[in-house]
């Protein structure tokens, strides 16, 4: 059973099956609502001012973090940012499908906190164009994990929501409890770059089952947000330590700032 997939809520899998079965037919009478809106479009998603509203990040970005390079910048020699080359992080690659600010923090705070679940392959979608790169030379697809506390208290996993659409598309195998998280930290909002790197430094541990799994393979990380990098950091390292090949980021949004946050 896949705990952080959501296995542990089997007595909903029905009635949401049933949910969708309905749901089905009445798109076949009504046209589809808006995520963002009680809009009918023609199909389930964003409405055209919600759509105009998000900065979706476009190439050239950087390869190690995601951040878009400046569009005056001209043809740039070098594929990383200066904080990239100067501090690496453990994730070889990252890439962000759009930036984190008012039109998309609403969109992802409705889903993570508002079980707001259509967003999910939605933001797969999303993902999955931002990180061809990266999903092209991906073996697994892995989320990141919730400490099991949180996982009751939020119901679901965002990332692994996120994640499972995305793994399946792309016709990769999909690791939802490979990597654990062991231990119950606070939450990485309002803390510094260095208290949220602390916060989480031991956080996360791979599962024995995982580390045969994962080992001498290609991850591609999932996650909603990427501030600092603190989290996927960590799961990176925990990653690479069990033998993985290289570890790679995938996220739906990414701060703007978030690298410069770390000097």
């Amino acid at each position: 059973m896949a705990f952080q997939d959501g296995g542990w809520r089997a007595p909903w899998k029905a009635v949401v099956a049933l949910r969708a079965v309905a749901r089905s037919a009445t798109d076949l009478i009504l046209p589809p609502l808006a995520h963002d809106s009680p809009e009918a479009t023609a199909s389930a998603g964003l409405t055209p001012d919600a759509w105009s509203r998000v900065v979706f990040l476009e190439d050239p970005v950087c390869d190690g973090c995601g951040a878009g390079f400046e569009a005056d910048g001209g043809a740039f020699a070098q594929t990383r940012c200066a904080a990239c080359l100067g501090q690496p992080y453990a994730f070889q690659r990252a890439r962000a499908a759009c930036v984190y600010d008012e039109a998309s923090r609403g969109l992802i705070l409705k889903f993570k906190h508002g079980d707001h679940q259509p967003f999910a392959p939605l933001f797969a979608r999303w993902i999955s164009r931002a990180a061809a790169p990266l999903l092209a030379e991906a073996d697994v697809v892995l989320p990141t994990p919730l400490h099991p506390l949180r996982l009751l208290s939020r119901r679901f996993n965002q990332a692994a929501e996120i994640a499972r659409p995305l793994a399946r598309n792309a016709g990769l195998d999909y690791l939802p409890d490979a990597l654990t998280r062991q231990t119950h930290t606070g939450s990485q909002g309002g803390k510094s770059a260095r208290g949220r790197r602390l916060n989480v430094k031991t956080a996360f541990a791979v599962t024995e089952a995982g580390r045969r799994r994962v080992k001498g393979r290609r991850i591609l990380l999932v996650d909603d947000v990427l501030t600092t990098g603190a989290t996927a950091e960590a799961c990176a390292r925990v990653l690479l330590e069990a033998g993985a090949r290289a570890v790679d980021l995938a996220v739906v949004a990414r701060v703007r700032t978030a690298r410069e946050l770390t000097t």
